[in-house]
């Protein structure tokens, strides 16, 4: 006789609703990084798929934490912290003479205040980093709007980069949705096609 079969019960999950606040923000070509900060203050740097260190490094980013670890515990505090190390020497490099750390936490970065009263921006514009650590640059914030996507990768294309201004060829986008929780990428090469290479 056959044994019954039993299969252990899954749920089929809730259905995120498209129309939901969004947050969209330029997607910056550089190179994907994060740093790791204990509540005593230690850094500790990551690429996208490893811990980096001075001595096996990636575009220099561990040296660079390493060398900041005080000013980039104080600006940013404990925790997790993801972003693009971008600029000088890096991907599409966008013109620069210099290497920036931007965050893609944007929400935390400008709103959210510690028990003093801080954000992490206004300590980075208090500190010596203050050209080196940012947030990736908000574009819109509001519900899901097809139109307001096409509308700012048209702008992208037309005006350039609001992370690096002058710098005319941009990336494209990143959508957080915030119902999903999950962040989507467009891009103004051709896999992302859109209505505004139409206007072009």
């Amino acid at each position: 006789m056959t044994e019954q079969f039993t299969p252990e019960f899954r749920e089929w999950p809730k259905t995120p609703r498209l129309f939901r606040e969004i947050v969209i923000t330029e997607k910056i070509d550089g190179t994907n990084a994060g740093l790791h900060i204990s509540e005593d203050g230690q850094v500790v740097a990551q690429s996208r798929k490893r811990i980096v260190t001075p001595d096996s490094d990636n575009y220099d980013f561990a040296r660079w934490a390493a060398t900041n670890a005080d000013e980039l515990a104080h600006i940013l505090g404990p925790g997790l912290h993801f972003g693009e190390w971008w600029g000088q020497g890096i991907q599409r490099r966008y013109g620069m003479g210099r290497k920036v750390f931007s965050i893609f936490n944007v929400v935390r970065w400008g709103t959210q205040a510690d028990e003093d009263g801080t954000t992490m921006k206004s300590r980075a514009e208090q500190s010596g980093l203050v050209d080196q650590v940012d947030a990736v640059p908000i574009l819109y914030r509001g519900v899901f709007d097809q139109d307001v996507i096409d509308d700012l990768m048209k702008e992208l294309r037309e005006n350039g980069s609001h992370a690096a201004p002058g710098f005319m060829n941009p990336e494209g986008i990143c959508v957080y949705h915030s119902q999903s929780r999950g962040v989507f990428k467009v891009t103004l090469d051709q896999n992302d096609a859109g209505k505004w290479e139409a206007a072009a």
